[in-house]
């Protein structure tokens, strides 16, 4: 479930025009970039892991390195959040980039954009119990409050508030992952 509140701008015409580039981009080739059979491009983000010491994570990818850890309740030492959680993170994280880009390609300012997500799971199935429950979360709830003008600073109308918020869920790509099957490929070496 989405929610809308709000409308108004913050970003200079410079800036706007810049993200209205970029979003014409879509996506910047680099030595990780490729172009599949169908002249689609495919860009490949990883990550490694490796396990420190008890629930203790760590975690590389590109330049950055951060800890996940399960908290005291789950059995971890609570030194980072755990994996579901930066996987609501991820989520809230993605919806407000891809809603900025979206902003722009509509010629729309934003504000402010928030994104509180939250997921209920049951964590039977984690700790070892035979369950007929998944592991991860039953349902995920993003709930947006954004503040959203037109170019000429006045509120967008709810049509245009709509269409954005639309554009920016179809766009989101941690948002498919979590809505469509997609495939892991899970081998031990």
């Amino acid at each position: 479930m989405y929610s809308l509140l709000g409308i108004c701008s913050v970003y200079g015409r410079a800036h706007r025009r810049a993200l209205r580039i970029l979003a014409t981009l879509k996506c910047v080739p680099n030595e990780r970039s490729r172009m599949s059979e169908s002249g689609q491009q495919s860009v490949t983000f990883d990550t490694h892991t490796e396990l420190e010491a008890g629930t203790r994570v760590r975690v590389e990818t590109r330049d950055f390195t951060y800890v996940i850890d399960e908290p005291e309740s789950l059995g971890g030492t609570n030194e980072g959040p755990n994996p579901v959680e930066y996987l609501l993170g991820a989520l809230g994280g993605c919806l407000s980039i891809v809603g900025h880009a979206v902003a722009a390609e509509m010629d729309l300012d934003v504000e402010s954009l928030a994104v509180d997500v939250d997921g209920e799971l049951n964590p039977a199935r984690f700790q070892g119990a035979d369950v007929d429950s998944r592991a991860g979360y039953q349902q995920i709830t993003a709930s947006i409050q954004a503040e959203v003008t037109d170019a000429a600073g006045d509120p967008v109308d709810d049509e245009t508030e709509r269409e954005w918020l639309e554009r920016t869920e179809d766009r989101c790509p941690v948002s498919d992952n979590l809505a469509a099957e997609t495939p892991v490929d899970l081998s031990l070496e």
